[in-house]
């Protein structure tokens, strides 16, 4: 099998990972709601991060939440790098063998408005061990209009997003170089 064999095989193996995670969200907000034209595409990016006897030299991936609905990661057995955002530090996400990591994307935090919140997150380089992981983007179509799951909306949990296009999102979180304060802002509906 030639390596974009494989590629477009382990991507619909991971869709259909992504479709039950998705369906197991679907089932604590009580809603079923992920179409297919939220969560067809799927994009692979390999990155591979080598030792730095002095990593505040290198440029590692700096804190970002993800622009798509969901990250499904695959990293390596024995080396740390991910770290994740929670109340006011950074916490290491110690690689488990063989399980995956999924991080809670933009699309899906404005989709279910607000309850379930984008995952901060960023790499830092070891100065001992190189590092490979595998993400895998679950993301909307580019003319995809997203929007909340309606059954979400009430008095005491007004809507907080207004509807958009995938692609403006993007484009958006790209001149914005992510900065997620800003980004969401921008799609918030005016109070």
């Amino acid at each position: 099998m030639d390596s974009r064999e494989l590629v477009r095989t382990r991507s619909a193996q991971v869709r259909k990972v992504a479709m039950k995670v998705l369906e197991l969200i679907s089932k604590g907000l009580r809603t079923a709601y992920f179409r297919d034209e939220l969560c067809h595409n799927v994009t692979l990016s390999v990155n591979h991060y080598p030792p730095c006897l002095d990593p505040s030299l290198t440029l590692d991936v700096p804190k970002h939440c993800d622009p798509n609905l969901i990250t499904i990661l695959l990293q390596e057995d024995h080396v740390n790098g991910l770290q994740v955002f929670k109340d006011g530090e950074w916490i290491s996400v110690e690689p488990i063998s063989q399980a995956l990591v999924i991080n809670i994307g933009h699309q899906l935090q404005i989709i279910n408005n607000g309850k379930l919140k984008s995952a901060e997150h960023r790499v830092v380089t070891s100065s001992s061990h190189s590092r490979t992981s595998a993400a895998f983007f679950i993301m909307p179509l580019d003319d995809c209009i997203v929007e909340l799951v309606g059954a979400l909306i009430s008095a005491s949990n007004p809507q907080l997003y207004k509807p958009f296009q995938y692609k403006e999102f993007f484009i958006n979180y790209v001149i914005k170089q992510g900065k997620t304060e800003v980004l969401l802002e921008m799609f918030k509906l005016q109070a």
